[in-house]
Parts: C-alpha cells; sequence; structure tokens
C-alpha cells in the first residue's frame, strides 16, 4: 500500500514538472516573439535608435530590480501565486502592445507602458523554483539543465512565428497571440499547479519563523552574503559579464563586423538556439552526473578564456562559428552550475529568493550592456571582447583553484 502511494505521489511530482516546462516552453516563446517583431513596432511608430535604447533599457532595468521581490513573494506565496502572477503581468504586457498598434490610441505611451509588467515577468525563475523543490539535490543540475530545451524551443519557435505572423497578418498578430497565450498559461498555473510546492514542514517553518515582507531588503541581502552564495554569485557575475557584452552587441556586430543580412543573421541565432538546446538539455546532466558541480564550473570558466582568445582573434563568421560551440557550453554550464549550488547553499525555504537573485544577472548585463558594450565597440573594435574575455576568467579561474569553493563552511543552518 505505501509502495503504490509513493509510487502516485511520484508520478503526480513528474507531471506537475512536465507541466511546469510546458509552462516555460509557452512563456519563452511569446518572449522571443517580442523580440522579434519590437524593433519594427518601434519604428512603426516613429521611435530612432537612441529611443529604442530607452524602451530596452527600462524593460532591463524592471526585470532587474523585480527579480529578486518576485523571488521572495514565490517563497512566501507559493509556487501556483507565483506562476500565475507571471502570466498575468506577461498577458498585460502583450495586451498593451496590441493596443500600441491601434492608430487611434496614444502607440508610443502604451508601447512604453507595456515596460512596466515585466518587474513582474519571471516565469523562468518560478519554474526553476518548483524544479528545485520537486528534485533531489543531485538531481538538480540535470532537471534545471532541461530548461535549456525550453529556452531553445522558445528561442526558435518564438522567433519564426514573430517574423511569420507579422509579415503576414500584420504587426499587431504576433502580440495579440501572445496575450492569448499567456492568459491560458495563468489559466493552467491557477487550476493545475499546486499552492506551493516546497515541503509542509519547510513551508511551516518558514512562515512561522520569519515576518520578513516581500519587500524585506535586509532578508534578501542576507542571503547574498551567506558565505556559500556570495563567491558563487560572484563567479557567475563576472566570468559571463564579457560574452554578456558581446551578446548584447551582437545584432551590431553581425552587421558590421560579419558584414550578415538579416536571413544569414537568423540562421547564425537558430544555430546558437539548437546548440543550447543540445548542451544545456542534454550534455550537462550527463555531466553532472559524472563530474562534481565545482569541476564542471571551472571547466566552463576555463572553455570561456580559451573562448575569448579565439574571438581576440577571430576576422571573419567561419571563426565565430567555430567558436560558438565553446561559447554556449561555457555559458550554459556556468548558469545551470551556479543555479544549482546556490539553490543548495541555502534554506528549502529561500531557493525562490535565491533563483530571483540569480535570475537577476541577466537583466543586469541587459541594462548596463548597450552603454558599456557599445564604448568598447566603437573604441576598440571586437577584439575588445576577446581580450577581456580572456583576462577576466583567467582571474577567476586562478582565484578558484587557490580558493576552492568546496573548502568555504557552510554556514547555512
Amino acid at each position: 500500500m505505501s509502495g503504490q502511494l509513493s509510487g502516485s505521489m511520484g508520478a503526480h511530482r513528474k507531471g506537475i514538472i512536465t507541466l511546469t516546462y510546458v509552462l516555460a516552453a509557452l512563456e519563452l516563446t511569446c518572449l522571443f516573439m517580442q523580440f522579434s517583431f519590437l524593433p519594427y513596432l518601434s519604428r512603426t511608430l516613429g521611435l530612432d535608435s537612441v529611443n529604442f535604447g530607452y524602451l530596452q533599457t527600462i524593460f532591463g532595468t524592471l526585470q532587474l530590480l523585480g527579480g529578486p521581490v518576485f523571488g521572495r513573494f514565490a517563497d512566501q506565496y507559493g509556487a501556483r501565486a507565483a506562476l500565475s502572477l507571471s502570466f498575468v503581468a506577461a498577458s498585460a504586457l502583450y495586451l498593451l502592445l496590441a493596443a500600441s498598434c491601434s492608430p487611434a490610441l496614444p502607440g508610443v505611451f502604451l508601447l512604453f507602458a507595456s515596460r512596466l509588467p515585466s518587474a513582474l515577468m519571471h516565469t523562468l525563475t518560478a519554474a526553476q523554483m518548483v524544479i528545485t523543490d520537486l528534485t533531489a539535490p543531485a538531481e538538480r543540475p540535470a532537471a534545471l539543465g532541461r530548461l535549456g530545451l525550453c529556452f531553445g524551443v522558445g528561442m526558435i519557435f518564438g522567433s519564426l512565428l514573430g517574423g511569420t505572423l507579422s509579415t503576414t497578418y500584420g504587426i499587431q498578430c504576433p502580440a495579440i497571440v501572445a496575450f492569448v497565450v499567456t492568459f491560458l498559461g495563468a489559466i493552467l498555473s491557477f487550476t493545475c499547479i499546486p499552492v506551493t510546492t516546497k515541503d509542509t514542514s519547510v513551508q511551516s517553518a518558514h512562515q512561522g519563523g520569519s515576518d520578513a515582507g516581500v519587500f524585506d531588503l535586509k532578508a534578501i541581502t542576507r542571503l547574498l552574503l551567506l558565505p556559500r552564495v556570495l563567491p558563487v554569485f560572484l563567479v557567475k557575475v563576472i566570468s559571463g559579464l564579457p560574452a554578456g557584452l558581446f551578446l548584447v552587441m551582437f545584432s551590431i556586430i553581425s552587421m558590421d563586423f560579419f558584414q550578415l543580412e538579416a536571413a544569414e543573421a537568423g540562421y547564425l541565432m537558430s544555430f546558437i538556439g539548437i546548440l543550447q538546446m543540445v548542451i544545456q538539455g542534454l550534455v550537462i546532466g550527463r555531466l553532472s552526473t559524472r563530474f562534481p558541480e565545482e569541476a564542471l564550473l571551472q571547466s566552463s570558466v576555463l572553455v570561456y578564456a580559451l573562448v575569448g582568445l579565439g574571438m581576440a582573434l577571430m576576422s571573419n563568421v567561419l571563426h565565430f562559428c567555430l567558436l560558438v560551440p565553446g561559447l554556449v557550453f561555457s555559458l550554459c554550464t556556468l548558469n545551470v552550475v551556479t543555479d544549482s549550488m546556490l539553490t543548495k547553499a541555502v534554506s528549502a525555504s529561500d531557493t525562490g529568493t535565491m533563483l530571483g537573485l540569480s535570475a537577476s544577472v541577466h537583466p543586469l548585463t541587459r541594462t548596463v550592456g548597450p552603454t558599456l558594450g557599445g564604448l568598447m565597440y566603437r573604441s576598440y573594435g571586437v577584439s575588445i571582447f576577446g581580450h577581456v574575455q580572456l583576462m577576466v576568467n583567467l582571474l577567476v579561474l586562478l582565484v578558484l583553484w587557490r580558493k576552492p569553493l568546496s573548502q568555504k563552511k557552510d554556514k547555512v543552518r
């Protein structure tokens, strides 16, 4: 009888995890649909490149500020509330985007207003929390890595659908489709995801042992300064920043340096998306069962440094294509392994907040990237990204070898 009960609970967990993957894939598909048609919508409304940059900066800043707060909300109110809130916020964003396409409405105002709900759009963070709560620590890297399949699906199909729908049916069509899909995602989240995915004892301890609110910055800072958290978080930020700056500037680099047409740049992005699906969805899971996480972290930093050397020497798009597998491997491995290590370094009641902090790294790059990356590219050319990536990651690798993270004491209680 007990065996049947445990089997039923295991099947229920797998069903929730599978649904979480589906929801993440749907939201990411809509997000990349937005990325594909937003520049054309901005141009239609009369925005120049500077104002479009402001639009992107607002989006990145709001996601940066909202990530840790959303994580606290997820810890305190559970997975159902977090996923539902994220999808409702996404629905509001796409509804405002669709409205901005109407000639009878103030399009520019609505376009900028559509950035406001992005502070609460953190479906990937909520999905990571659900998977973290429902998997054993040994299975966590592989389970989190499978979200890379969702990301790749979203990148490929979202970009394809966004371009096809806007060309065939008008620029308002992908916004309407994204609104409908995310609204359905909110309904699925509210009806099919359990109120909380944390163990009952963990949830009770969290509710009874802390009066800290969602906006309590002290509680967020306390987590960040834990002895086993801060070093891993700094490695994630510092090691990935140079490549992040390059990727933020990639659309300009592909036109100016690689001399690619729009279609050719799209093929290259599809190639990167497929590689990310394979590496994060299949390769990292197998590696995590054979090698300790710290060894994988060191290997990602080492490959980052080698790719940086290649980027400093590359002169055409063929050279870059040869470097892409190493770049994607480092990017995926660094993100998955650090997320796994960070969630293990905090108590089970704080995994959402920790994942929210971790998720804020990418918006941070998107916020400072256009300005800092633009200055670097204009002053020194493409090779500067490779030189900086090489030197920064060699320094990080030296620190990891001299002071392994595994030697730091776990002070989490």
